[in-house]
């Protein structure tokens, strides 16, 4: 059973940033949100600093499986990033603005759906 990694939720609900290597590469992200999407567990994050083919801050989504060296960081970080207004991400669902938003579906105040789903 796919199950969300409690290391990437502690560093999610404590919005501390993370160093892992993905693909081979070093990176230096915030956790934003994680869980499972299309049958993989992912976590949806800013990446910061590090390695990138794209240009840096910018929006990565990645498997949990393809991840290594995960190090939660001292270094906290703000929440949520600003965002174009209907800004998707490639799969077509909204991209949130902050954890809190998609921890709290009862807000009134952010109209936003959780990226990933199957959280557990």
């Amino acid at each position: 059973m796919l199950q969300p990694d409690p290391l990437l939720w502690q560093a999610i609900e404590q919005k501390r940033m993370i160093r892992l290597v993905y693909h081979g590469k070093e990176r230096i992200v915030e956790p934003h949100d994680h869980g499972v999407l299309n049958g993989a567990v992912q976590l949806l994050g800013h990446q910061v600093a590090g390695f990138s083919s794209r240009p840096l801050p910018n929006w990565i989504l990645m498997k949990a499986d393809e991840m290594a060296d995960l190090k939660l960081s001292d270094k906290t970080f703000p929440g949520g990033r600003p965002t174009r207004l209907r800004q998707t991400s490639s799969l077509g669902h909204s991209v949130h603005p902050s954890p809190t938003a998609r921890m709290n579906p009862l807000s009134t105040k952010t109209k936003v759906r959780p990226l990933l789903l199957g959280l557990v």
